[in-house]
């Protein structure tokens, strides 16, 4: 407190000598070394002299020696600040995807109304609005309106299994497209799976299409209306490592060795992931009475489960609440794949005396009439869980945009 300014900048000196030799001293040539500590040294002994003239020459002293320790070193320029300022943000956020928080697209109706999926809606090109409405529902509601035209005669290719070769994959890793590929070795690929392309016209292409022996017409038109992105949401990969999973709230799992699914979804369910509601936990007997989701015996409570069942507001998409699997479900290969809850009185039981990993969950999609879930293929396992569903964070204007329940 009583130490002069001088001498307090002085030993502050000293001990920064002392930090730039330890922080560069890989850089620094051995004479450098000693010189600087020669300064030091020289320093240390005008600080005790209390030679104020000496204190600021030996200080200068340093200071020149430090600088001019290290020429090779520029300054960075700005194309080099910039870089690194990006491949830092880029490590912190795949830090956070991998650890934390990761996004994930919804890429089905399975969830609606709390969450949308990609949906899509046939309009003609000619009721089209402008150009500026059209950018703006882009940005504030994922739209895209599509016209899809074949520019040439083309016969589609056929599929080992004896069916049309088309078939949804991922495009950049991140986006879900419908690919019709042709005998010729080209192939299309549509701005959305198979689903909702075939709501804006791809079906009725289709239609038409085998009546004419696979062949597409030039200028058929395949898609012709707007798709809707499918939400945007946060998922947190850290609760579940310190909470266990909870009835009723939104999940994401990965589909690997759920042997139900790939048979069912083949190569697109073999290593993707699942957003559903999770109704039901290790040691949970499940079963449905329409529109009933029981719960060893009795109805389940939880507010997500019990919206669906009740179908009021924006859940009347559904009405009936909870129903079976449908019996109607197309054969795999002509033979029927197992299923868990398609009758009246089916229960299914989830492990909960298993080894690490193993435990069981059960994952029921919102808009029941429209899912494959555990009513067809049965319980996720532990290890498959990657956490809650947190944030929807985009399209803005469908008015899931926050926390999700």
């Amino acid at each position: 407190m009583f130490t002069p300014k001088w001498k307090k900048e002085a030993h502050h000196l000293v001990k920064g000598a002392k930090k730039f030799i330890d922080y560069k001293r890989d850089l620094l040539k051995p004479e450098r070394v000693c010189e600087i500590e020669s300064r030091r040294v020289d320093l240390i002994a005008a600080i005790k002299s209390k030679d104020l003239a000496q204190v600021n020459e030996a200080s200068k002293q340093i200071r020149a020696v430090c600088e001019n320790s290290l020429p090779q070193e520029k300054p960075l320029g700005w194309f080099e600040e910039n870089v690194e300022v990006m491949f830092v943000a880029i490590v912190i956020a795949l830090g956070l995807r991998a650890y934390y928080l990761q996004p994930f697209r919804i890429p089905t109706g399975s969830m609606q109304p709390t969450l949308n999926g990609i949906i899509g809606t046939p309009v003609k090109q000619d009721k089209w609005p402008s150009l500026p409405v059209r950018l703006w529902e882009k940005a504030m509601r994922g739209r895209t309106y599509v016209y899809e035209v074949n520019d040439r005669d083309r016969q589609i290719a056929v599929t080992p299994q004896g069916g049309l070769d088309i078939k949804d994959t991922q495009f950049m890793h991140f986006f879900s497209r419908a690919e019709i590929r042709f005998q010729n070795g080209s192939k299309i690929r549509l701005p959305a799976p198979t689903n909702p392309s075939s709501e804006i016209g791809l079906g009725s292409a289709l239609n038409f299409v085998v009546r004419n022996g696979g062949m597409i017409p030039k200028d058929m038109v395949l898609c012709e209306g707007t798709i809707d992105s499918g939400d945007l949401v946060l998922v947190d990969k850290f609760s579940y490592h310190f909470r266990k999973p909870k009835r009723g709230e939104v999940f994401v799992f990965n589909t690997i060795d759920i042997a139900g699914i790939q048979k069912r979804s083949g190569e697109q369910g073999a290593g993707s992931h699942y957003i559903k509601r999770l109704c039901g936990v290790p040691g949970d007997t499940l079963s449905i009475q329409t529109p009933n989701l029981l719960i060893d015996g009795k109805i389940a409570q939880e507010p997500g489960i019990q919206r669906v069942i009740r179908g009021e507001g924006a859940f009347k998409i559904n009405p009936n609440g909870y129903g079976l699997a449908s019996p109607n479900e197309a054969p795999h290969h002509g033979k029927k794949l197992p299923q868990y809850l398609a009758k009246e009185g089916a229960t299914l039981t989830l492990a909960a005396q298993a080894r690490p990993g193993m435990r069981e969950y059960a994952a029921l999609g919102d808009n029941t009439n429209n899912s494959l879930d555990s009513r067809y293929w049965g319980p996720v396992k532990e290890f498959n869980l990657v956490g809650p569903a947190l944030f929807s964070l985009w399209p803005f204007t469908t008015g899931h945009w926050g926390f999700i329940r």
